[in-house]
Order: C-alpha cells, then structure tokens, then sequence
C-alpha cells in the first residue's frame, strides 16, 4: 500500500506516515518499477503502535528506542515501564507547581479586587503586580 492507503488504514494524516517515515519510525520499501514508497500490513500495525504509545505520552524519540530495543530481540516492556514511571513522577511535580501558582493567582485577584486602579508613575508599570512579589 501507498502513503494513502496507510494513512487511511491506520486514521492518520498522511502527512504524518511521511513525518514518520523521514525519521526512520516507518521504513517502506520501495517499487522498482517507480520508487513510490511501499508499506505493509506490518506497517499499519508499528503506526497503531506509534499513536497509542504517544496517547500514553510517549515522545517520538522515546517510541524510537522502545522499537529498538523491541528490534535486538530483547522485550521492551521493562524500558517502557521505567518510562512511564518517569513521566507520572514528572507530571507530579508540574501538577504540584501549577497548583501552587493556581492558588497564587487566585490568592492576588481576591487582593486586587479589593484595590483601586493605579496609574503608572515612572517606578511602577502596575503596583498589584508590584504587591504581588511582596507575598
């Protein structure tokens, strides 16, 4: 099958089986008779693999060594879960730091309600920004 076919077979954008295959996650072979690039069924089921493993937050360069490691013949499922891991632990960490400027934005909007509009003097640009870094 064609970039077309693949792409329809597989709900992608064309666009997005060429973007994969120029970094090498897909690798068609070629008709002799025209260079078009051909894929196979084989192909439909690495580009299924490519999207669920990037719904589950994968990064392209991520899938690439998991189809790797998967490709020397050894199982990738202890690299994948160690990924995984990673990525919760680091998805904690940012939700935590956008809580805490959640309830920093919130905490100084309640502040500024309360105040007047002030009017730029030379020194200050807007004084509830200024009240704010004084938390």
């Amino acid at each position: 099958m064609m970039v077309k076919e693949l792409s329809q077979a597989a709900n992608v954008s064309a666009d997005s089986v060429r973007y994969y295959t120029r970094i090498g996650l897909l690798k068609p072979e070629r008709d002799r008779n025209n260079g078009y690039k051909l894929f196979t069924d084989t192909d439909v089921k690495r580009l299924r693999f490519i999207r669920r493993a990037q719904s589950l937050g994968y990064t392209l360069a991520e899938i690439q060594h998991i189809l790797d490691h998967a490709h020397s013949g050894k199982s990738p499922c202890p690299l994948v879960r160690d990924i995984i891991r990673k990525r919760i632990e680091d998805n904690r960490v940012k939700l935590d730091e956008l809580k805490a400027l959640q309830e920093r934005m919130e905490n100084a909007l309640q502040d500024w309600e309360q105040r007047g509009d002030g009017v730029p003097d030379g020194d200050t640009v807007c004084y509830l920004i200024d009240l704010a870094g004084e938390e």
